[in-house]
């Protein structure tokens, strides 16, 4: 059966929003090299938008690939009170999609282990880890793909700064502590509203995604209005962050893991910070400022006259 791609009364605005995302997508899979031939990936759907898209996205990407790859949809029911659990099985059966229905009663250990009132991520996030794991090892499954975007990306590195003290985002792309898997993140270079067009566009059957209340959502959500805040009076610094995620210059951090400044004596050129050049500056004719007079408490700087360009037109 071919899956269908996009609604019946498709816009050509709509079509366009489409094939940025798709290219947004492939290129971080090329970029990453998140799949190869011959891969299974197991696709983890929470039923929210951004794990829709990503599903639809890799469905489409799957059809124009020159390599084979396999996808099976997977998703995690919680036995979260409210969890409405007939609605993904009843989308992907009539998408065609191969699929799994994973049921783990994670939410009593949590609610059971975890004092009323206290943050439940941590144990909620390792039991849900250990289940997808497991299912991807019954299910032959290398590679996992995970829904987050760019702007998660984004707010977790600001998360980790302000409540860790720690430089740490999402990678695009994991290897799992023992190597079994490889988790990917193929909407890495997606913006969320982007996602959130698209998803209304497609109408996908969404499942609300706060249903535990967690206090890490409520501290995500605290940066993510500063971050939207931040994009309303700049657009572009969401994307402008997320490109300094992959952009890092360890000598001009403070991490001496990272770089060593111990034993640092001089610096290599891809070092050098332009503002301490000083053998460039003084070495150039053309300089705006040059020492006019110096004595033993005071140096001074003074601008030098520029050479008055004379026109040959007339």
């Amino acid at each position: 059966m071919k899956i269908k791609h996009y609604p019946d009364d498709v816009s050509q605005n709509f079509l366009k929003l489409r094939n940025q995302l798709i290219s947004a997508t492939g290129k971080a899979i090329g970029d990453y090299n998140m799949i190869e031939d011959g891969d299974t990936v197991l696709v983890c759907m929470s039923g929210g938008k951004d794990s829709h898209a990503m599903l639809m996205i890799l469905l489409a990407l799957q059809e124009r690939a020159p390599i084979n790859f396999k996808l099976i949809a997977m998703n995690l029911d919680q036995k979260q009170p409210g969890f409405p659990a007939d609605i993904l099985p009843a989308y992907l059966e009539k998408l065609g999609v191969e699929y799994r229905i994973v049921e783990a009663d994670t939410y009593s250990i949590v609610k059971e282990k975890i004092p009323e009132g206290k943050t439940t991520c941590s144990l909620c996030s390792r039991l849900r880890r250990g289940i997808i794991y497991t299912t991807a090892q019954q299910l032959g499954a290398n590679k996992i793909a995970l829904g987050h975007h760019r702007d998660d990306i984004v707010q977790t590195l600001f998360l980790n700064m302000f409540y860790g003290a720690k430089m740490k985002a999402m990678p695009p792309k994991l290897a799992t502590n023992r190597g079994e898997f490889m988790v990917i993140r193929p909407l890495a270079y997606c913006a969320e509203k982007d996602i959130a067009a698209y998803a209304r566009g497609m109408q996908f059957p969404i499942i609300p995604c706060d249903l535990c209340g967690s206090q890490e959502n409520l501290q995500r959500q605290k940066i993510k209005d500063m971050l939207n805040n931040w994009e309303r009076e700049q657009p572009g610094r969401i994307n402008n962050i997320f490109r300094a995620i992959g952009n890092v210059e360890p000598s001009h951090l403070a991490d001496f893991d990272l770089y060593d400044f111990k034993h640092l004596s001089q610096a290599k050129d891809e070092d050098e910070d332009p503002m301490f050049d000083h053998e460039k500056f003084s070495a150039g004719n053309d300089m705006a400022l040059s020492i006019a007079s110096q004595d033993d408490k005071r140096i001074e700087f003074a601008r030098k006259p520029f050479p008055v360009a004379v026109s040959t037109e007339e």
